[in-house]
């Protein structure tokens, strides 16, 4: 007797990758190998971007917000550093929406920060002397 090689299954597994790699160009969708290693290489590439485009979108929330801090005369560090010396937790993404959306508000959050700013700095003109 023949020995079978379980066709039924085989082609179910390698019908999943060409699946995958539908829309392809050439052979990459139409090829079991270059489609294995075509899906393959674009879930790593899939991985890696999932995490950079965290980081590009950070960037862009502190680019916003420094944007709007520098119209009104203060620096992005100093802003952050009196945020969390005052406890105020709001992350950044909602800081640069406050930014772009309500500017009213983000200058109300940035007159406090100026006026703890202005209070800190007393308090070290006092010690130097």
């Amino acid at each position: 007797m023949p020995r079978t090689k379980n066709v039924p299954q085989t082609r179910k597994r390698r019908k999943k990758w060409l699946k995958q790699a539908k829309g392809y160009w050439g052979g990459k969708h139409r090829l079991y190998k270059t489609a294995r290693i075509a899906v393959m290489k674009a879930w790593i590439s899939a991985y890696r971007e999932r995490r950079r485009k965290k980081r590009t979108y950070r960037a862009l929330w502190i680019t916003r917000i420094n944007a709007a801090l520098r119209a009104r005369g203060m620096k992005y560090s100093q802003f952050i550093h009196i945020l969390k010396k005052n406890n105020i937790d709001l992350d950044r993404k909602t800081l640069a929406s406050i930014a772009y959306e309500y500017p009213e508000q983000f200058d109300k959050l940035i007159e406090i920060c100026q006026a703890e700013d202005q209070k800190g700095k007393k308090k070290n003109a006092g010690k130097t002397e």
